[in-house]
């Protein structure tokens, strides 16, 4: 529940007063590329168990990793998309756990010299307003397999495919104070990984999925910290791991939350631990202590060298970024002239981005974007299909807002051509020609279906010099009369001075 709508605090209720909520996530992120970190192994998702797996995923004895170039580029193309610093010399280090689907018996990842160092976000709530998250690091490391538990109840599979796979690991600041700015950060920071084409962002598919850390503090304690930037010692925390949804996470943060509430105020302690959240029941439940990072033992990877990057490498990469989605709606107010929100709707989404820019090749940019936010998009979500699945092309689309903005046909008219190309196809200037849905500008013929009118309806026509509103009723009949087809901005002038001046 938002306490103040100014600062944003989110305030839990508790019998001791006032709580609120401290979160830092860390996105591991599935780095866009055709084959694996240190192998040639295909990255391919869906693909039969165990058909992508090199000698290096299975950590057969005496294979080496190799480092994938591409996919430090694509690092190096996040840590810049972020506004983060990008550290010309890193380090491989590993990482020692063990796991039935980690052959090796460790992770390669990146410790205390990751590739990407601070940075930050801007991130949008819902109601438009915004807010910055810090991003802390950005490191490389590799995925490991997966165990499947429901294929024999005496029995636990694994399949190695995802084993070796490029990850970057995304670590925020503890600076999300609620459910919903978590899940506005995690679509933010998913967005701009997809304009930068790093990562495909589907958290049904593994390409996205976030550990949430989430802690409780009394009102004012977390300005206390925040001013020395110093948040160890604000509130133990405990981790949710590989939350996939946006609802899950928000899910998660509130019940986890409540939990440490009640914990607290019965005067128990927290303690450091890593959770799991069941998305079945709504709850998270223990997974096992917190480990810190001794307990990883981390050293230096013996097999690969230091990484170090020159300059020139950062800045070839850095001249060839997009534009990003906050540039692309700053873009779309101050160019174009569209609406705060207009401009973030389409900015949101980068194939949306793609298609409205294509339609505005042809066809006015205010128009444009009220029929790609509004018609579009409404019949699109009823269909159950996305912008690339549209039947509607970009060019269709701009044929149909021309027609509207040359007054060849109205709003209305240009409803059902809309209808005709999503379920027909065909330009819509053609159709428009052929079945005769042009919109009839003559005032000599829409003066004498008004003065009909007129004359057949004195009392409506007398109800409107006293209640002008009421001239709604004559606008109806006219459409009515004339097919749709008359041009409204006429008839409303007509009507004006018949029964008004």
């Amino acid at each position: 529940m938002p306490l103040d709508a100014d600062d944003h605090r989110y305030v839990l209720p508790g019998a001791t007063g006032e709580w609120e909520i401290v979160v830092g996530l860390e996105v591991h992120a599935q780095v866009k590329s055709r084959s694996k970190l240190f192998s040639g192994a295909s990255t391919e998702f869906g693909s039969e168990p165990n058909t992508q797996v090199s000698l290096v995923d299975a950590g057969m004895p005496g294979m080496l990793p190799v480092l994938n170039k591409f996919c430090v580029e694509q690092a190096v193309r996040t840590g810049l998309g972020l506004n983060a610093q990008i550290n010309a010399f890193s380090r491989f280090d590993r990482k020692n756990y063990f796991y039935p689907d980690l052959p090796q018996g460790y992770q390669i990842s990146q410790f205390a010299f990751p590739i990407v160092g601070e940075g930050e976000i801007e991130c949008e709530r819902d109601d438009g307003s915004r807010f910055t998250v810090g991003i802390e690091r950005l490191h490389l490391e590799q995925d490991a397999g997966k165990s499947i538990h429901d294929l024999d109840p005496n029995a636990t599979y694994v399949d190695l495919n995802r084993c070796g796979v490029a990850l970057m690991e995304i670590v925020s600041r503890p600076h999300v104070r609620s459910p919903g700015d978590a899940a506005a950060y995690v679509r933010t920071l998913r967005t701009i990984l997809r304009y930068l084409d790093t990562c495909g962002g589907d958290m049904e598919k593994g390409q996205m999925r976030a550990d949430v850390n989430v802690s409780v503090c009394k009102p004012g304690q977390y300005e206390k910290f925040a001013a020395t930037g110093d948040f160890k010692h604000l509130g133990t925390r405990c981790e949710i791991k590989n939350v996939n949804s946006l609802r899950f996470i928000m899910q998660a943060i509130e019940y986890e939350a409540r939990r440490q509430i009640d914990i607290l105020e019965d005067g128990g302690k927290i303690i450091q631990q890593t959770r799991l959240f069941d998305a079945n029941t709504g709850v998270t439940r223990s997974m096992r202590s917190k480990e810190e990072a001794h307990d990883y033992r981390y050293f230096p990877d013996p097999d690969l060298t230091p990484l170090v990057l020159e300059q020139s490498f950062i800045d070839d990469i850095k001249a060839n970024l997009p534009e990003l989605p906050a540039d692309k709606r700053k873009r779309f107010v101050e160019v174009l002239g569209l609406s705060e929100y207009d401009a973030s709707v389409l900015a949101a989404d980068k194939d949306r981005a793609d298609y409205f820019e294509s339609v505005i090749e042809g066809a006015d940019a205010k128009l444009s974007a009220n029929w790609v936010n509004n018609e579009l998009f409404g019949r699109l979500n009823k269909e159950g299909l996305g912008i690339t699945e549209s039947p509607v092309s970009p060019a269709q689309l701009a044929g149909l807002v021309s027609l509207i903005t040359a007054n060849v046909i109205s709003g209305k008219i240009a409803k059902d051509v809309f209808e005709i190309v999503w379920s027909e196809g065909g330009d819509p200037a053609e159709i428009v020609e052929a079945r005769g849905l042009k919109q009839v500008t003559d005032t000599g013929a829409i003066e004498k279906v008004i003065d009909d009118l007129i004359a057949a309806n004195p009392g409506q026509a007398a109800q409107v010099r006293e209640k002008p509103k009421a001239m709604g009723w004559f606008v109806g009949q006219v459409m009515k009369a004339m097919g749709g087809k008359a041009n409204p901005q006429a008839v409303n002038e007509i009507l004006q001075k018949k029964l008004l001046d």
